[in-house]
């Protein structure tokens, strides 16, 4: 869909109800009434470590053996089993092929944990970007297939929900977009007139998320036969404000999926997502069996969790004593948000000492002599300092997408062995990864991380905190930052947090 004319969130809304307002309780409540007959568990296939920036105490694992599953659904935080649990796929590095047989295995073996439980149900969400880069609709389709073939049980509808207000991604009319910042406050930008849309291996030329579906889908699932929940659903509470209302116009409206009918959602505000969430809930009340492909505050919503409040620095070390190393602050993304924030934290934070992984000496030969070099610069400058290790900010570009995810891989494997060689050398005081496939290499492989709990965000709704459980990083904060999330001095507010030297 082209957009000639600048767009204005007032305008665009201007058609539509107002919010009906949703306490998370509300959510949590029903949820519970369902639960007291059939305990259900949302199983969170996380493409990079980033959709846990919504939520808050919840179980995370980068490894997905029956055991680690196991672990998870049995684990009590305040004493209470969890709603949901997140698995580190890291898919959106992988190539197609990979990415299936690896949501393919993450499923089986969910499922076959599951069956040790008495009475536990499972549901499936394939969380992934926002902005609408990742493998879909691979991934889904992969879920529903391998769910069918362990339990006999078919999908009748995929819910696509990437909104993510807290980031300024929200979805009306169908369309989904980019709010403007600053300046540009106000403003939408439709997604697929973004830096976003020309990702080297998942871009994409459509806005309309109905357009989309059927653009990404080869025209297997025509624009026509996806079922858009427009505000005008999501919000048929109306002026009573009464979200039983909106909950059973939802569930009305996707009654007639089947086969895995693409349902897409407006979301513009929190309460969006609960009047969702209740819908979903009374759909599958009536039998409806769903999977969902959503952006980051999605679980939240659909598990009635509040909102939590960003955590200080004494609550980022509550329960472990902070060395008194310097932090690694870890930045492999190359958004245009991304190096204006590191550019923010190089010019602020002084006493920081930073070192440059060259992306064309690393790719050039002798790639293990060069990685000796930067290990020793960086344990010597934590014994004194913070560390700021960024990948050179000249993006090496190729139009093949297999040789775009090799390069990626190199550069992050180049990475990651340098944060593991440290940890083990000497261990930093805390560790921020900025960007999804940076921060989940950096989890699993560099700080060998299995599992973790992730405590709440670092900023309001978009940077997230994991206490890692086991491993060599036990006790270390670990801080899970987007690519493409937050303001120029978004990386600057959450060092400061952290470091005693800033």
């Amino acid at each position: 869909m082209p957009f000639e004319s600048e767009l204005f969130e007032a305008d665009m809304l201007a058609p539509f109800p107002a919010e009906v307002r949703i306490p998370a309780r509300t959510v949590a409540a029903a949820l519970e009434a369902t639960a007291k007959a059939s305990p259900r568990i949302l199983v969170v296939l996380d493409d990079d470590p980033t959709g846990t920036q919504s939520v808050a105490d919840l179980p995370v694992l980068t490894r997905w053996d029956v055991a680690d599953f196991t672990w998870a659904f049995t684990h009590r935080i305040n004493g209470r089993r969890q709603d949901a649990v997140y698995v580190l796929t890291n898919t959106r590095s992988l190539d197609p092929a990979e990415a299936a047989v690896r949501n393919e295995e993450v499923v089986r073996n969910a499922l076959a944990a599951a069956a040790l439980e008495s009475g536990l149900r499972l549901g499936f969400v394939s969380r992934s970007d926002s902005t609408l880069r990742g493998h879909y609709p691979l991934e889904p389709d992969t879920i529903a297939a391998t769910v069918a073939a362990v339990s006999g049980e078919a999908t009748d509808g995929v819910v696509i929900v990437p909104a993510f207000p807290d980031a300024g991604r929200v979805t009306i009319g169908g369309v989904h977009f980019m709010r403007g910042t600053g300046e540009d406050a106000g403003k939408l930008t439709p997604v697929a007139e973004t830096e976003f849309a020309k990702d080297a291996s998942f871009g994409f030329a459509n806005s309309e998320l109905a357009k989309y579906v059927e653009e990404k889908s080869g025209g297997r699932f025509p624009a026509v036969s996806v079922i858009v929940l427009d505000l005008a659903i999501v919000r048929a509470g109306g002026p009573d404000n009464d979200p039983r209302i909106s909950a059973v116009a939802i569930a009305d409206a996707i009654d007639s999926a089947t086969d895995s009918t693409p349902i897409v959602a407006d979301i513009v505000t929190e309460n969006d997502l609960r009047a969702l969430a209740l819908g979903l809930e009374e759909a599958e009340r009536r039998g409806k069996k769903l999977l969902y492909r959503v952006g980051p505050p999605f679980v939240r919503g659909r598990i009635g969790q509040a909102i939590r409040t960003e955590l200080s620095g004494a609550e980022a070390y509550a329960g472990n004593t902070p060395s008194d190393a310097g932090g690694l602050i870890v930045v492999g993304s190359h958004v245009g948000v991304t190096t204006r924030q590191l550019k923010a934290l190089v010019e602020q934070h002084s006493a920081a000492r930073i070192v440059e992984i060259d992306v064309e000496k690393l790719l050039g030969g002798n790639a293990d002599g060069y990685l000796d070099e930067i290990v020793a610069a960086v344990v010597e400058s934590l014994r004194s300092a913070d560390v700021i290790l960024h990948t050179s900010r000249l993006l090496i570009k190729t139009d093949d997408a297999a040789e775009s995810l090799r390069i990626a891989r190199t550069v992050s494997a180049a990475v990651v062995a340098v944060v593991n060689r440290t940890l083990k050398t000497f261990p930093p005081r805390f560790v921020i990864a900025k960007g999804g496939i940076t921060s989940s290499d950096v989890a699993a492989h560099g700080l060998e991380i299995r599992h973790a709990i992730v405590r709440g965000p670092m900023l309001p709704g978009i940077v997230s905190l994991w206490d890692p459980v086991d491993g060599p990083a036990k006790g270390i904060p670990y801080i899970v930052f987007a690519g493409n999330v937050g303001d120029d001095q978004s990386l600057v507010q959450v060092t400061r947090k952290l470091s005693n030297t800033f």
